[in-house]
């Protein structure tokens, strides 16, 4: 069994990789990267390092010539593009007659309002159409994206947020990813998704989590939408992100992030990683 893992360098395809070489030899894994010369560590592991390029669909068909199970991490970038990359990505799977193909998608894709939805929606209606098997990895939100107003609490920020009470089901990066390499090296798990959510959380519940490992009040701001992109520029975010992060924070109050579910337990034979276990390590990333 060969099993190719795409974006392998980046902060979660590294991860699952990690995860892989846990269960299986390293000359079952295959990992797809623009740039091979940055994957020379894995590699020197024994991994099989391919060249592909999801914008450069002539690339894939040899880089996935020969998978038996395909992971496909979702690309980055504004949804047009990634839909464009994720097509092309699955167009060449289907060509190279992979034979299981699991997609990183979003919670609740099919049905959800989260502005980023429709690339997870497009994309699995994509491999659905190719008739292969498949696994569809609905990942909630990761708790490293919190980074950020970690570092401002840390700095003497409180807690700011426009979300009110909408709740989110964070997880670590690395449950993730464990998550992932269950079902690449597992059996049984053809033609299934999986809503991976940790335990939801309002933005309050997190920030008196991080208060504890703080080991001091981290206040909480709520702020309506028009405030919240005003204070983020203050804060030297780029222009260009600022409506991402105010459409995120309003697709949380509105619920799309409030998933209740115990995939997590399926695949790992335990829940994800508890907010308040997970925040530590966080915090010690963050002050490294």
């Amino acid at each position: 069994m060969k099993i190719l893992v795409t974006g392998a360098t980046g902060k979660l395809g590294s991860k699952v990789v990690a995860a892989l070489l846990a269960k299986v030899s390293a000359a079952q894994v295959a990992v797809s990267v623009r740039e091979a010369g940055k994957a020379g560590h894995l590699r020197s592991l024994g991994v099989e390092v391919r060249q592909g390029d999801f914008d450069h669909p002539e690339t894939l068909d040899q880089t996935f010539a020969g998978i038996d199970r395909l992971l496909i991490i979702s690309a980055d970038g504004d949804n047009e593009t990634r839909i464009r990359q994720h097509t092309n990505a699955v167009e060449a799977a289907a060509r190279a007659k992979v034979g299981f193909i699991a997609y990183t998608s979003v919670a609740n894709a099919r049905e959800s309002a989260l502005f980023l939805a429709p690339v997870h929606s497009h994309t699995e209606k994509a491999i659905l159409g190719t008739g292969i098997p498949y696994s569809f990895l609905r990942n909630n939100w990761y708790l490293e994206n919190e980074l950020s107003g970690i570092q401002g609490v840390l700095a003497g920020a409180p807690w700011i947020t426009s979300a009110g009470s909408g709740r989110v089901g964070w997880a670590l990066r690395e449950d993730y990813a464990e998550a992932a390499a269950a079902v690449l090296a597992g059996a049984g798990h053809e033609n299934s998704v999986y809503e991976l959510s940790g335990k939801p959380a309002t933005q309050a519940e997190l920030a008196a989590a991080l208060g504890a490992t703080l080991g001091r009040e981290v206040p909480v701001q709520q702020v309506d939408d028009g405030a919240y992109a005003e204070i983020m520029k203050g804060a030297g975010v780029p222009d260009f992100v600022i409506p991402m992060l105010v459409a995120i924070q309003a697709d949380i109050r509105n619920g799309t992030l409030d998933v209740e579910s115990g995939d997590f337990e399926k695949l790992l034979g335990r829940p994800a990683t508890p907010i308040a276990e997970a925040l530590p390590r966080l915090v010690a990333e963050v002050k490294d």
